[in-house]
């Protein structure tokens, strides 16, 4: 890429003072503040489509979200001489959001919900290529139960055993019912709710991948980046899945799970529907199934023993997990029928 980067750059309006490379990337200081260039694998279309969305936030209160930057053409892709395509972003100079730090969590949550809401008012129609089935996850879901149990099968029949697989197969029983449990709830709202308005408000703009790594504090204010995989699905999404990984690193405090909860549904009150959804994502055993996911794809004669590690670790927070699970639960009917 770096040996191209001068016919690349000449197509954007504006000066570049000086670049630097960075996690496959670009980092250019501009005559426009800092910008990022990266190669882009997508379709245009769909580049396209996240300029106007990126346009959207930027202009409704959320300045500091990594616009696609235009070519002199107003063009969103820039391409090489090989037809490669590149996308140039805004960058922001700032510090990752702190796993450690409750303050830094809570206020990256607050900023989801803020996000959400914005997304929820964006008035272009959405391609049909970026709205997620009805029964996506479910189907995943159960795609993810029968490979455990392949997972089961594979390690039973193994004459010598290590120490990974011996957990494994202790720790199995407990983890698959789960997934089962987590499953049949999903049939059970699905047969009960046959189309997406029957369900309520649940669908709306994700950003598909909000983590710590994408949330930048910066000297004024909170930068939201990399929407590459936004898509139209079930809001919670994003917010099951920030809240999962926060959770796990914190032993599932129970405590700071309902702060994380709280803290969202001030900004944007979270529906009963909504409430079912998180529960789905947060009880369903994603990382049992990708430990398993691990050691059946890598070697067998060579276990790594951070799987065990981990798998240890999954045991012993599990308790703290189905605690908080029964709590937030409670809160409707599907999760404790």
């Amino acid at each position: 890429m770096y040996n191209r980067e001068n016919l690349i750059l000449e197509q954007y309006p504006f000066e570049v003072k000086q670049t630097s490379k960075g996690r496959g990337a670009l980092i250019c200081d501009t005559s426009e503040g800092l910008k990022i260039l990266k190669e882009y694998r997508g379709s245009e279309g769909r580049a396209d489509f996240l300029y106007r969305l990126l346009q959207f936030l930027a202009g409704h209160g959320q300045e500091r979200v990594d616009c696609i930057v235009q070519t002199k053409e107003g063009k969103t892709l820039a391409r090489d001489i090989d037809g490669a395509a590149y996308m140039m972003r805004d960058w922001f100079d700032g510090r990752e959001c702190d796993t450690k730090s409750r303050e830094d969590i809570l206020r990256a949550i607050r900023h989801l919900a803020s996000i959400h809401s914005i997304l929820r008012e964006f008035p272009d129609e959405i391609p049909d290529y970026l709205q997620i089935r009805d029964d996506s996850l479910l189907l995943e879901n159960e795609r993810h139960a029968r490979e455990l149990k392949k997972v089961r099968n594979y390690i039973s029949a193994r004459k010598k055993k290590n120490d990974f697989e011996m957990e494994f197969l202790r720790s199995f029983d407990l983890f698959y019912r789960e997934a089962l449990d987590v499953v049949s709830l999903q049939r059970r709202i699905m047969e009960d709710n046959q189309d997406r308005e029957a369900q309520g408000d649940i669908y709306g703009i994700c950003h598909g991948d909000y983590n710590q790594h994408n949330v930048l504090f910066l000297r004024h204010g909170v930068a939201v980046l990399n929407f590459e995989k936004a898509s139209y699905d079930v809001q919670v999404a994003d917010l099951g899945n920030f809240m999962r990984k926060i959770l796990e690193k914190h032993n599932w405090n129970m405590g700071l799970g309902m702060d994380l909860l709280k803290t969202y549904n001030n900004v944007r009150k979270l529906s009963h529907a909504e409430m079912a959804q998180l529960y789905i994502r947060l009880a369903y055993p994603e990382k049992f199934w990708k430990i398993a996911n691990h050691y059946f794809n890598s070697s067998k004669a060579w276990v790594c023993g951070r799987n065990l590690e981990k798998l240890e670790k999954l045991i012993i927070q599990n308790e703290a997990r189905e605690s908080f699970l029964q709590l937030i639960g409670g809160s409707f009917e599907f999760a404790v029928g």
